[in-house]
């Protein structure tokens, strides 16, 4: 190769890679919001933890079911979510309250559709370190 076509070659490639690095600093654009699955009308959270909780159902804007009673280890409870105010299609999830401890989230949210399936998740750990986990 001649010295010519090592700098023009040299040059596409700089040009190339400018190319690329130039698309690769554009920003992205906003995919669409994915739909949380699986869809589900119940919601159930099973007490694996060594303390006393209730729950409530929280949507991604933030609207809020009624708690459950409280429950202790080895205990679960249920939420049928036409029971609820929450629309169906909304994506929820539990919002777990430990007797004189934390407040958390259920880690994924599953979306409300009108079909007799249930979402199980199941809160373990301590009152001030647990986390709520989706199970099916």
């Amino acid at each position: 190769m001649t010295v010519k076509n090592r700098v023009i070659t040299a040059t596409f490639a700089a040009a190339g890679l400018a190319g690329l690095l130039g698309a690769a600093a554009q920003p992205a654009a906003a995919a669409p919001e994915l739909l949380a699955a699986p869809c589900v009308q119940k919601i159930a959270v099973v007490n694996n933890g060594g303390f006393v909780i209730n729950f409530q159902i929280t949507t991604r804007d933030g609207a809020l079911s009624a708690a459950t009673d409280d429950y202790p280890i080895n205990e679960w409870r249920l939420v049928d979510l036409t029971s609820t105010p929450l629309t169906e299609g909304s994506d929820v999830r539990p919002l777990v309250h430990a007797t004189a401890g934390d407040d958390v989230l259920g880690n994924s949210f599953v979306s409300y559709c009108t079909n007799g399936q249930t979402a199980t998740y199941t809160a373990s750990g301590t009152t001030l370190n647990y986390t709520v986990t989706l199970l099916t």
